[in-house]
C-alpha cells in the first residue's frame, strides 16, 4: 500500500503552474477592456459635484432651480455656500437700513431652501482656492474670539462663485473710519440701529438741533435710500419718536461727483428722479468729489465741508478682496473674475463666475454686463442649461445680456423706470413711465425673484399674509 503525502501548497508541478499562469493571463487581457468600461461607467454615474459660493440673487436663484432639476434626480450634488444663514434680496437693503422693510419677517432661511429645492447649504466663507485639487477652502469661524468651526475644504467638479460686490472706498481719506457700508443685511441692519438710537436720544432730550445724513453716491442704492429715509423719519414723527420742530432741522444730502444723479442711466430718467426728490427736500450736491471723511462730515473738492451726523458711503463697487488673482485666476481692477461670454473664467473652464463679481464684456466692447440683479438672474438660467448640457456631454450655453431697462423706487412717494423699446417691437431706446404702473413693475420683479426660489405657491400665501399684517403692523421697525 502505497503512503499517503501530505499536500503542501508550496510544492506545484511546474507544468500545472504555468498552465494557471496562462489561463490567469488569458482572462485578464481577455477582459480588461469589459473591466475598465464597468469602471469606467460607475465613475461616469456619480453625481456632478456643483458648489455655488454665495447665495444672492443669482446663486440662491442657480442653486434652487438645479437643486429640483437635477439634484431631485440625483444627477448633481449641489451645494451653496454662504457666510450668512438667511437670504435678504439685495436691492431691498436699502429698505431694512431705513426700517421700512423687517428683514426678520422678510429673510429667506438657507436650511429650508436647501430642504425644500434639493440642495445641501454650507455655512461658512470662501477664502482660498486650490484648483489643482478642486477644492475651496472656507475660513475658520470664531465666536467670542474662539474658532468654534475650524477651516475646512469642499470638493468640486464644477465652482460657481457668485459672491456679488461690496461698496468701493476708492481709496478716499476717512471712509474707512467714518463710515456706514449697506453691504449685506447685517450692516443695514446697524445702520437702522443707529437710526433708531438717535431718534430716541433726541425724543428723549427734547432735542431741536439740527441733524444731517450724508449719502455719498448717487447711484440706485444713494437715490432710492434718501427717499426711503424721508419716509422713516416721518414715521418717526407719526409714532412720536420726533416732534415736529425737529424733524424740519432733518437735512438728507447726496452727494455725486458726476454732473447728474443716476449717471449709468438714460439722462431724462436722472430728471424725472431729482424733481422727484426735490419734492420731498432731499438735496442733491452735484459735480462735488469727496475728498476725504471725517467726523463733522464730508468734505468735497468744490463745496468744502458737508456736515453730517450720519454719512453713508454708496459711491461705486467692487468685488470681495480675497478674489483678486486667487490661484492664478484672471481678475481686473475691481477684483472682478473675467469670464469668457460663457461665464467660464479664462484660465479654467470648471470654474464659473455670475452677478457682481464676474467682469463679462459685451461682444467686442470694452464694456462690461452692468452690475444689476437682472444680469445676475439671466446668468443663473444660462447656467442651469449648460450644467444639463454637461450631464449629457454637450458644449455649455453662451450668455447674451438683456436691458430690459431699469426701475428706481422712490419709496411710498413714486417708482420711475424705463423700458426698452426694442422689447415692445419698437426702435432700441428707452421709454419712460412713472407713477402706479412702474410701482407694480417694481414689486413684480421682487416677486418674480422669490417665485424662483420658493414656487408660487408659497409666494401666493405669503403675499395674503402680508397684507392681512399690514393692517395690524406699525408701517415702520421701531426697534
Amino acid at each position: 500500500m502505497q503512503e499517503s503525502v501530505p499536500f503542501d501548497s508550496r510544492i506545484i508541478d511546474p507544468k500545472k503552474k504555468y498552465v494557471f499562469s496562462y489561463f490567469f493571463l488569458n482572462f485578464l487581457i481577455n477582459n480588461t477592456i469589459k473591466i475598465t468600461g464597468v469602471l469606467n461607467k460607475m465613475m461616469n454615474n456619480k453625481p456632478r459635484r456643483i458648489v455655488i459660493v454665495g447665495g444672492g440673487a443669482g446663486g440662491l436663484e442657480l442653486a434652487a432651480r438645479l437643486g429640483r432639476k437635477l439634484g431631485k434626480k440625483k444627477l448633481a450634488n449641489i451645494t451653496l455656500v454662504d457666510q450668512s444663514l438667511t437670504h435678504i434680496w439685495k436691492p431691498l437693503l436699502h429698505e431694512v437700513a431705513a426700517g421700512t422693510l423687517n428683514s426678520h419677517k422678510d429673510e429667506l432661511n438657507f436650511l429650508a431652501l436647501a430642504h425644500n429645492n434639493y440642495f445641501t447649504f454650507q455655512f461658512g466663507k470662501m477664502h482660498g482656492l486650490n484648483r489643482g485639487r478642486k477644492k475651496i477652502i472656507l475660513a475658520p469661524v470664531m465666536n467670542n474670539n474662539k474658532f468654534y468651526i475650524k477651516e475646512r475644504t469642499l470638493d468640486y467638479d464644477n465652482l460657481v462663485i457668485a459672491v456679488g460686490s461690496k461698496t468701493n472706498s476708492f481709496g478716499v481719506k476717512g471712509v474707512e473710519e467714518f463710515c456706514m457700508y449697506i453691504d449685506s443685511r447685517e450692516e443695514a441692519d446697524e445702520f437702522h440701529k443707529k437710526l433708531i438710537q438717535n431718534a430716541i436720544k433726541a425724543h428723549s432730550q427734547d432735542n431741536t438741533e439740527p441733524f444731517n445724513i450724508a449719502i455719498a453716491g448717487a447711484g440706485a442704492t444713494g437715490v432710492e435710500l434718501s427717499a426711503e429715509l424721508h419716509e422713516a423719519l416721518d414715521q418717526f414723527v407719526k409714532y412720536g419718536l420726533y416732534n415736529a420742530a425737529l424733524r424740519k432741522n432733518i437735512r438728507i444730502y447726496i452727494i455725486e461727483a458726476a454732473d447728474r444723479i443716476l449717471p449709468a442711466l438714460p439722462p431724462r430718467l436722472s430728471e424725472i428722479t431729482i424733481n422727484a426728490l426735490h419734492k420731498i427736500q432731499v438735496k442733491t450736491i452735484i459735480n462735488n468729489r469727496i475728498i476725504e471723511a471725517n467726523s463733522d462730515g464730508f468734505i468735497t473738492d468744490k463745496s468744502g465741508l458737508i456736515q453730517a451726523d450720519i454719512r453713508i458711503w454708496a459711491a461705486g463697487i467692487k468685488a470681495p478682496d480675497f478674489l483678486k488673482d486667487i490661484d492664478g485666476l484672471e481678475t481686473n481692477s475691481i477684483n472682478q473674475l473675467i469670464v469668457s461670454n460663457r461665464l467660464q473664467t479664462t484660465q479654467d473652464e470648471s470654474i464659473f463666475a455670475i452677478g457682481d463679481c464676474a467682469a463679462c464684456y459685451l461682444g467686442d466692447t470694452d464694456n462690461t454686463v452692468p452690475p444689476r440683479a437682472q444680469a445676475a438672474h439671466q446668468q443663473a438660467a444660462t447656467l442651469i442649461k449648460s450644467f444639463d448640457n454637461l450631464l449629457q456631454d454637450k458644449p455649455v450655453v453662451e450668455y447674451h445680456y438683456t436691458d430690459y431697462g431699469s426701475l428706481v423706487n422712490l419709496s411710498r412717494y413714486t417708482t420711475v423706470g424705463n423700458i426698452m423699446g426694442n422689447l415692445l417691437g419698437r426702435k432700441p431706446g428707452s421709454i419712460m413711465f412713472e407713477g402706479v404702473i412702474a410701482r407694480i413693475i417694481y414689486k413684480m420683479l421682487y416677486k418674480t425673484h422669490l417665485v424662483l426660489i420658493q414656487g408660487f405657491f408659497q409666494v401666493c400665501l405669503d403675499t395674503i399674509i402680508n397684507i392681512i399684517n399690514r393692517k395690524t403692523k406699525p408701517r415702520i421697525k421701531l426697534h
